[in-house]
């Protein structure tokens, strides 16, 4: 989700509700205590220099079980940031901690914020050898590959 997307949201819905990955909510009575800009500067394995930028919020639970953040009052926390944030319309990056500090992306279903995993991945593959797409085989072309050994009466077994 863009910043420009929660912004939008923020205007339409009632009450905060973030669903981590597993289903479970984080508990309605967390906190926003970061609203950031994380730029990563940073070179892949096929040498090529990237830099990528995230507007990143930090959800954090505490023992104020009292505490409820409106969508009036993130999207006041998020214009406040505007001027660390700049002009970009930046990808949305949660931090929420479980076992450890977990990242996730950011999307809206209904009237709930969905909390989604990301994933590494390979920036320089084509430099690496790995392949694009799996070859695809149907399970009579296996034994054409291998020898003739490995089918019955061959005598390997």
């Amino acid at each position: 989700m863009k910043l420009s997307e929660l912004k939008n949201q923020l205007l339409y819905l009632e009450t905060l509700n973030f669903v981590q990955p597993n289903g479970y909510n984080v508990p309605k009575h967390f906190h926003i205590t970061e609203v950031g800009l994380i730029t990563k500067h940073f070179i892949d394995c096929g040498s090529t220099v990237r830099i990528t930028k995230v507007a990143n919020l930090q959800i954090w639970v505490a023992e104020d079980v009292e505490h409820r953040l409106t969508p009036k009052g993130l999207l006041n926390i998020i214009e406040i940031s505007d001027k660390i944030l700049g002009d970009e319309d930046l990808d949305i990056e949660v931090e929420y901690q479980t076992e450890t500090v977990g990242k996730y992306g950011l999307d809206i279903k209904g009237e709930n914020f969905l909390l989604v995993p990301t994933k590494t991945d390979c920036l320089a593959a084509d430099h690496c050898g790995i392949p694009t797409e799996k070859r695809k085989m149907q399970l009579v072309e296996l034994g054409k590959e291998e020898s003739e050994c490995c089918t019955p009466g061959g005598g390997c077994c």
